[in-house]
């Protein structure tokens, strides 16, 4: 073994998240909305805000993507119509969507 090298530091508790920024008051309230909603099995602080929503980062799909729909706009008061597909793409562009419609 190299000097210097934990061989176990990638599965360390305090490096999960690295990979993208912390987590706004917000958008940790979305995260948290998402499971419940979704019945999704992971914790809030587990989701990347940067990594997509669907595909390769939660593995969300289109039946999802209706249910988020719903939930901001029962949540927040929130549209999400066909046009704000971005808003979609993670979970800091649907809290950017949120704030930018003024509803919270």
């Amino acid at each position: 073994m190299m000097s210097g090298m934990d061989p176990d530091i990638t599965e360390s508790p305090k490096l999960e998240g690295v990979q993208g920024a912390e987590q706004t008051r917000l958008e940790t309230e979305i995260a948290e909305l998402l499971i419940k909603t979704l019945g999704l099995d992971i914790l809030a602080s587990e989701i990347d805000p940067q990594a997509p929503l669907f595909g390769d980062g939660l593995g969300l799909d289109s039946i999802d993507m209706l249910e988020i729909a719903m939930m901001i706009s029962k949540g927040y008061g929130a549209e999400l119509r066909s046009e704000d597909r971005t808003a979609l793409v993670s979970l800091r562009a649907l809290s950017k969507h949120i704030q930018m419609s003024g509803r919270v």
